[in-house]
């Protein structure tokens, strides 16, 4: 008789704990069914390549593998009435124009650069006339450079492009700008 009462016993302790752990589990909060995201679609373009009117290069790009040719725009902050963009230009070349803003000390850096990104001169354009004022301020700037094309040359090689800076003392990223216009060189 003391075995069928421990039986019992053990019986219901068997009992009591399995309900408390289904009960447990049926009340207990289900966890969210975790859904994958889809990964994006990537679209594979041709490698062809077309040429823009400003003489540079570009490949198919975005979802409809499109060409998209950069934009000649000016600058909200300079004006440049002297080269024009994609004007032949030669040695030495004489930059003028306005800025509102860009200047400390009265000048802001200017720089020449090969259809490669070469740096080929650096100069500065310098203020003519009060140039602590938000408003526009004349500027000329001169630069000295060998000519990077030579007859023969591959049509590409005339291209390259002028960069205006911003002069910006602080250092602080937010109060960088720049406007880079493309030039041609003289054969």
């Amino acid at each position: 008789m003391k075995h069928i009462i421990a039986v019992l016993v053990a019986l219901a302790v068997v009992t009591i704990f399995f309900g408390g752990f289904m009960v447990g589990r049926v009340t207990a909060p289900q966890p969210e069914a975790i859904v994958p995201t889809p990964l994006p679609e990537e679209t594979m373009c041709t490698q062809d390549a077309m040429q823009c009117p400003d003489g540079s290069y570009v490949g198919r790009t975005g979802p409809n593998c499109e060409f998209v040719c950069p934009t000649i725009s000016q600058s909200a902050s300079v004006r440049v009435a002297a080269p024009k963009p994609n004007a032949v230009v030669s040695s030495p070349l004489t930059i003028t124009g306005e800025a509102a803003g860009w200047y400390f000390e009265g000048s802001f850096p200017v720089t020449l650069v090969n259809w490669d990104g070469l740096i080929i001169a650096e100069g500065v354009a310098s203020a003519e006339g009060d140039w602590m004022t938000s408003d526009f301020v004349p500027f000329v700037a001169n630069l000295t450079f060998t000519n990077p094309y030579s007859v023969g040359d591959p049509e590409f090689m005339k291209r390259g492009t002028l960069i205006f800076k911003k002069d910006n003392p602080s250092g602080l990223p937010e109060h960088d700008e720049s406007y880079e216009m493309p030039i041609v060189f003289a054969e």
